[in-house]
């Protein structure tokens, strides 16, 4: 089996198509390099580019007919821009994605599987989720992951094409290879402002305590990856025999930003200070998943601890440098 990953230079798609390659699936990769890294591509099919730019998927596909199925990860996801940026934001993720499926579906296209985020549910009391529960996006971002699922939903009812929502919560680690991990060196989210704050020595700032969680600051789950690169390896496997639309993938347990900061000064020598600030832009008190549809549907639950996914970044991020030229 191919199959094309659109975003398949950054860090959640390259990981996916490490898991394809280690499954025995080739991974096309289109990305336009705005936020992924060539360096990911090196040794794989890569076609530099937009995935609006319809000559070029044209391409793709009649030099790969034995493309099977798409999982389109190229997005923009970082919800502070976002509120900075909302134009460039609906550009990137919802007009472009547009323009994306009407190529695939001219190409014969009928599968594609849509990276998603838990980041469009309006969480419980409980703050728990499941795929029924209400959308209610708090932040640019998040209204472009839930438009592009609404948009998605009304071209599959022609019939021209199926689609997948993966629902992802939050990833963290780094292909357990240490083929790929995060690109950034200066990543946005909490696990990310740790390790910077540890390599700095600096404090750690907890950006907003007064939520309402057990301990007042942001509840996430935390999802390995590596797990989160297999479930789509299930996904693309089981996808024919699939009747629903949508599917969370998560580990089924809430992590407060508090609780990250503990786990990662049990791993790290040097514990790093922990500071209370206010909420950034966007930032919501989060959720986590109940992951009984993945597990009954995907055959697939995750595998790595919440200490794995800490420990497996800290790796990466100290071979960052020598693995990227910039």
């Amino acid at each position: 089996m191919n199959v094309l990953i659109s975003g398949g230079a950054g860090y959640i798609g390259s990981t996916i198509a490490s898991a394809c390659l280690d499954a025995g699936i080739t991974p096309v990769i289109l990305d336009s390099l705005v936020t992924g890294r060539r360096e990911f591509a090196d040794g794989r099919i890569f076609y530099e580019g937009d995935i609006a730019d319809g000559a070029l998927v044209d391409r793709i596909f009649a030099e790969h007919p034995g493309i099977e199925a798409v999982i389109h990860c190229a997005a923009l996801i970082v919800v502070p821009d976002s509120v900075a940026d909302p134009i460039g934001y609906y550009r990137a993720n919802v007009a472009k994605s547009l323009d994306f499926i009407d190529h695939l579906i001219r190409n014969g296209c009928r599968r594609m599987i849509f990276s998603s985020s838990a980041a469009i549910y309006g969480a419980g009391a409980d703050l728990t989720v499941d795929e029924d529960s209400p959308i209610d996006p708090q932040s640019p971002y998040a209204r472009t992951k839930a438009v592009c699922e609404a948009m998605f939903a009304d071209i599959a009812a022609t019939g021209k094409i199926r689609v997948l929502s993966l629902r992802y919560f939050n990833p963290i680690g780094a292909d357990p290879k240490m083929r790929t991990g995060l690109q950034l060196p200066r990543p946005t989210h909490a696990l990310g402002k740790m390790i910077e704050a540890y390599e700095r020595g600096v404090p750690f700032h907890i950006t907003g305590t007064d939520y309402p969680t057990r301990d007042g600051s942001g509840i996430r789950d935390y999802i390995h990856v590596w797990d989160l690169a297999e479930a789509h390896v299930a996904a693309l496997r089981r996808f024919d025999a699939l009747d629903v639309s949508a599917v969370n993938l998560g580990t089924g347990s809430g992590t407060t930003v508090r609780e990250l900061a503990e786990a990662f000064n049990q791993v790290v020598d040097r514990p790093i200070e922990v500071v209370e600030a206010p909420r950034r832009p966007g930032d919501v008190a989060g959720a986590y998943t109940r992951t009984d549809r993945a597990e009954r549907l995907l055959g697939w639950r995750a595998r790595y601890s919440l200490v794995d996914g800490i420990r497996h970044s800290l790796e990466w991020s100290a071979l960052r440098e020598s693995r990227l030229s910039s």
